[in-house]
């Protein structure tokens, strides 16, 4: 095994600034739009060159880039390129001072608290990695840190790794999916962040994958727990159940994601990264198409306001700059508050956070005395049992949900009201 002085020398170095809302603050600068767009071309082709060669965002990573831009000739004009790219390290340093009071310490203030970690976040930056995402693969990152003890992460190696994954399995008892991500986790860290082949430990101990049976409510009980809602959440708890979707699926939908016309719901981006068309039932076009104008007082509130425009996945960002502040890019379901974004630094109108509508779905749950666990995901569930016991084909049921594998959509067949196509029981015909 090297030891820790060379293995540091082979270190990658840590970013000098981790700056990911740049283009937001650059378009409002008090400059040129002409230097401005030579200024973002620049430092896109200059976080492309680091992300592509796995370097750092460092000085010298941008001394090599100009060399390597004159060089193939990309810039027109070489010194407005240099100064965009000092405008990104200058500004970048003084974005990433402390918040204003009463901001969580998080996204772009929260920069690590070692080199490795600040290489491994700006590594799932530059790769556009969801908050969620950064969030998790940071959490195995310093678990397994801590299971090293008094040892350096810079001694790690693949052995490490096999025994953390290992001890999940038999002592943590997590599940397959947890251990995968671990997994993932770790693999990231070590070839993005540390840049170092963690070697062969494919022979760890693999956690069991349970299959368990999904809770589902009857129809009864969904009409139960709908009528002990009440206002924005039922309609959210209705639309999910009677349209199949996530929970994260039902909180990004867009105005324009939303088809009263047609009746649909097109869901994008779902898990996978795939979009989707899925049903959306008939007897709720109406509330939804109420919903949706009040929404338009609170939109142009926003737009009276100068409030930043709610956020939009990055490519689309570039492609479309002002899409953020437009009509049929508004939240369907946006919170009432505005709400300090991560990633940019900006104060914008997010989507009704999880956690509040969990608590209406568990609150409604307890008013209607149900006597199961009721979580959001249970409507979801719920949706896909009666679907079948209504006779629709499993693979549109596979389709409408989102599933990969039909093995997937076929559990529901097992809690169904009368599973197995309709057998009786023996004991009914005593």
């Amino acid at each position: 095994m090297k030891n820790t002085a060379s293995l540091a020398k082979a270190m990658p170095e840590a970013p000098e600034v981790i700056f990911t809302n740049w283009r937001e603050i650059l378009n409002l600068a008090p400059a040129p739009y002409v230097l401005r767009q030579a200024y973002t071309r620049a430092i896109e082709a200059y976080l492309e060159y680091c992300r592509h060669n796995g370097l750092s965002v460092t000085k010298e990573s941008a001394r090599n880039f100009m060399s390597d831009a004159v060089r193939r000739s990309l810039a027109s004009n070489p010194q407005l390129w240099k100064d965009g790219i000092n405008w990104f390290f200058k500004t970048g340093r003084k974005s990433a001072g402390p918040l204003p009071p009463g901001v969580p310490s998080i996204g772009q203030a929260d920069m690590g608290r070692t080199d490795w970690e600040r290489r491994m976040i700006e590594r799932l930056r530059l790769n556009h990695y969801s908050w969620r995402t950064e969030q998790t693969y940071r959490d195995w990152a310093w678990r397994f840190a801590q299971s090293l003890g008094t040892r350096s992460m810079l001694d790690a190696d693949g052995e490490d790794i096999r025994k953390f994954l290992t001890e999940l399995a038999v002592r943590g008892r997590v599940g397959k999916a947890t251990q995968k991500q671990a997994l993932n986790a770790l693999v990231f860290l070590f070839r993005e962040g540390l840049q170092r082949d963690p070697g062969d430990f494919s022979d760890f101990q693999r956690s069991r994958r349970a299959r368990r049976t999904p809770t589902v409510l009857s129809k009864n009980e969904c009409e139960r727990l709908f009528a002990q809602m009440e206002g924005t959440t039922r309609l959210m708890a209705e639309l999910m159940y009677g349209a199949g979707l996530r929970l994260t699926e039902l909180l990004r939908l867009r105005v324009k994601d939303v088809d009263l016309d047609r009746e649909q719901v097109v869901v994008r981006a779902g898990k996978g990264d795939k979009d989707r068309v899925t049903v959306l039932p008939s007897k709720l076009v109406d509330r939804l198409r109420a919903h949706r104008d009040r929404l338009r007082g609170l939109h142009e509130q926003d737009r009276a306001e100068n409030v930043a425009g709610v956020w939009m996945p990055e490519a689309l960002e570039r492609k479309y700059p002002g899409a953020g502040k437009s009509w049929p890019w508004f939240w369907f379901f946006p919170s009432r508050q505005l709400m300090h974004d991560p990633h940019s630094g900006l104060y914008r109108r997010h989507h009704l956070l999880d956690a509040s509508f969990q608590h209406a779905i568990r609150l409604g749950a307890q008013k209607a005395r149900l006597n199961k666990r009721v979580t959001p995901h249970t409507l979801r569930h719920s949706f896909a049992t009666h679907m079948l016991e209504k006779g629709a084909d499993i693979r549109t049921v596979q389709d409408l949900l989102g599933h990969v594998d039909v093995a997937t959509t076929q559990i529901y067949t097992h809690v169904m009201k009368k599973p197995g196509l309709g057998v009786r029981s023996p004991f009914d015909d005593l």
